[in-house]
């Protein structure tokens, strides 16, 4: 398995740090608001990479963080008139309304910056004592030109970084690029004692504390948008490994931006839209399935008419699945298997390999999606082609349903129903309204037949549906279904 790695900015081949486990951080949303779609493609994404690795066999030791104390949040609780943690833990649960809908596994731990202050205070006193920052007036700035890699994630030098960037005027910094690890306390802010006077963390040591209590030194893959390679990427090598935590990180990956209109999707161009906008208009596994279409880092441009497409894809992936449980609920004849049982069976085979191939190259989304779509053109072909089901094809039909399942697994778009292991085809994980149209077109048949007064028909179908646990009841309004018990 090979994964593009940022900081050699080439393809590498992955060697865990440990032989069977993977570590994971990703850095998580600045809980201000409700998440965007630029939010939600790199949490699809490593989503996507962790239920890899435990397709693969790993363990994986997942964290992501939230940012709970950040300039944002104060500004936006002044806004709403709020307490500014109380805002944070508003929208960290609305972070999770939209996460879940996306199949999005929690992480096995979620992270706060404001149960991490110790920590975060830890290391910067660390690097005040090993002249690697500075007190200016409650303030604490990390000195950049301590740290003489500094840019080696992002291949710039400071030079041309400090003359591209919007720095901050600040006069009392030693130079312009160095960066706040701790925030002097200011009126109506949260805030914490410290050496430095009561204050607040600055942005980039969070996930530098955080990812090393959780994970250690030199964990295996750091993730995030594009955008954050610089500065909080560079920033985070800087002061971790400063702090003599070297590597800080082995492997670094970026997803590329989501772009409306080939313009980069951002707050201040407005034209962003937020995950629960289109989840209005889109059902969850289709904006899914849509995210996973294009290379992770590749540019993924937005609009409507791409998300239907996406919908359409998906449905036949679906329709797939419908046409083999239909398939493999019939009883098994006592023919012969069709005769392409054996060729479907290595073509299952081979498409196995040929996902695998497809994400163990750097994750490509988009080319196993265009293999599960080869899977479901496969499974409709033997499952409609003419004749009688034989025990024999039965087992074939599993082995494809045990197929799509591990697909699924990877690409999280169906969720499943832990009880009867099959696959829910309702975007909301259930399979009610597909159900109860099932259960009315069975009593129209019922009633068509009662009406040629065909009544053992009719009790078949009712006893039927009985031993299926659903019950009829005749009623002068019509008849109505319901769930035993």
């Amino acid at each position: 398995m090979e994964i593009y790695n940022t900081f050699t900015r080439s393809k590498e081949e992955f060697i865990p740090r440990e032989q069977d486990q993977v570590s994971m951080y990703v850095c998580g949303p600045t809980t201000y608001n409700y998440i965007h779609l630029g939010n939600a493609r790199p949490l699809v994404f490593f989503d996507t990479v962790r239920r890899y690795l435990l397709y693969k066999g790993y363990k994986v030791n997942y964290i992501q963080n939230f940012t709970d104390v950040d300039d944002k949040i104060i500004n936006r609780a002044r806004e709403e008139k709020m307490d500014p943690l109380a805002l944070a833990r508003k929208y960290i649960e609305e972070f999770f309304a939209d996460s879940d809908a996306l199949n999005v596994m929690r992480a096995n731990i979620h992270p706060k910056v404001s149960e991490h202050i110790n920590e975060i205070i830890e290391l910067i006193e660390y690097l005040v004592a090993q002249g690697h920052a500075y007190q200016v007036d409650g303030d604490v700035y990390f000195a950049v030109r301590s740290f003489a890699d500094y840019g080696k994630l992002s291949g710039r030098s400071l030079e041309d970084m400090q003359a591209g960037a919007r720095v901050e005027v600040d006069l009392r910094k030693k130079d312009p690029m160095d960066f706040a690890l701790w925030k002097g306390a200011k009126p109506g802010e949260p805030s914490w004692q410290s050496p430095w006077g009561n204050g607040r963390p600055g942005w980039h040591i969070e996930c530098s504390a955080m990812a090393h209590k959780y994970l250690g030194d030199g964990f295996d893959i750091h993730g995030g948008g594009y955008d954050l390679i610089f500065p909080h990427h560079e920033n985070e090598i800087a002061q971790s490994e400063a702090a003599g935590h070297k590597p800080f990180a082995r492997y670094w990956m970026h997803n590329g931006f989501i772009t409306i209109n080939q313009e980069k999707m951002s707050k201040s161009l407005g034209n962003f839209f937020l995950v629960r906008e289109i989840l209005d208009k889109f059902p969850p596994d289709v904006v899914r399935w849509y995210l996973l279409s294009t290379h992770y880092r590749s540019p993924l441009d937005f609009d409507d008419e791409k998300l239907a497409v996406a919908g359409k894809g998906l449905e036949r992936i679906k329709t797939a699945v419908r046409l083999l449980y239909e398939a493999m609920a019939f009883p098994a004849s006592d023919g012969e298997a069709k005769t392409e049982v054996k060729a479907f069976e290595e073509r299952l085979s081979s498409l196995r390999n040929e996902f695998e191939k497809a994400m163990d190259d750097d994750f490509n989304t988009a080319l196993a999606t265009s293999v599960f779509f080869e899977l479901a053109r496969e499974v409709n072909i033997f499952v409609g082609s003419a004749g009688r089901i034989s025990q024999r094809d039965k087992d074939s039909m599993e082995k494809a349903h045990l197929l799509i399942k591990d697909f699924n697994s990877v690409l999280g778009v169906l969720k499943e129903d832990k009880t009867t292991g099959k696959l829910l085809l309702e975007a909301n994980g259930s399979d009610d309204k597909l159900a109860d149209g099932l259960v009315q077109l069975i009593i129209k048949i019922r009633q068509e037949a009662r009406s040629k007064k065909d009544w053992a028909t009719a009790d078949t179908i009712r006893d039927g549906l009985k031993e299926l646990g659903i019950i009829l009841e005749d009623t002068p309004q019509g008849v109505r279904w319901k769930k035993q018990g």
